[in-house]
């Protein structure tokens, strides 16, 4: 997951994806697995638009023994989230895992306010999560969310893929190689079950494996 922070600052990763396609379990996840390889991460809540998504991000911090940072809702998500990066700072927890809203691709308004939130907080990490079964829509939720984060002159994009529930596409892997083929970025991790340990790198052999079966 990268090569280290940014001037003491702890490593920032920003989740973003459309509604539903489980960005906060994901976030989760890898909060799972940073606990596991000894890092001390942060959660910050920055989805201030949907119901229910501080309690949702609540829950899993709980479960995993770990600090939450939220501001309740109808907040500036980008405001939050530096919030979040200098409690974290002040804690001494070296990662900070921010999730977002869910929003569709063709959401105009959304869609700036996440530009806005990746370019004021400089996060070492982008991940976009997307299904393992989208198939084409999937192509054009990665183009359209690179768009937005470019817009205005930005540079920005999008780090790496998380795939989930990748245990339900047998051998029907055409979208995850297309995602990454077409975009060159990487897929970072797949999501293979509803627990915490459940999220894997991709398997390269299994992907060629199923394609030639």
């Amino acid at each position: 997951l990268g090569g280290g922070s940014k001037g003491g600052k702890p490593y920032t990763i920003v989740m973003i994806g459309i509604n539903g396609v489980g960005k906060s379990t994901s976030l989760a996840k890898i909060a799972y697995y940073l606990q596991s390889n000894q890092c001390n991460p942060l959660l910050a809540a920055c989805d201030t638009f949907r119901s229910g998504a501080v309690e949702q991000l609540s829950v899993h911090a709980s479960c995993l023994s770990l600090p939450l940072y939220h501001q309740g809702y109808a907040k500036d998500p980008s405001t939050v989230a530096k919030a979040a990066i200098s409690k974290a700072t002040e804690d001494g927890n070296d990662v900070v895992l921010i999730d977002t809203a869910g929003r569709m691709q063709n959401n105009v308004p959304l869609m700036k306010a996440l530009a806005k939130l990746v370019t004021e907080t400089n996060p070492d990490l982008v991940l976009f999560v997307c299904e393992a079964l989208v198939g084409n829509d999937g192509m054009d939720q990665l183009t359209m969310f690179q768009k937005a984060l470019t817009s205005g002159g930005h540079t920005r994009l999008i780090d790496g893929i998380v795939l989930t529930k990748f245990d339900t596409v047998s051998d029907k892997v055409g979208a995850a190689l297309t995602l990454t083929h077409l975009t060159g970025v990487p897929i970072a991790f797949c999501g293979t079950g509803q627990k915490y340990n459940h999220l894997k790198p991709l398997s390269v052999p299994f992907v060629i494996q199923s394609l030639f079966s």
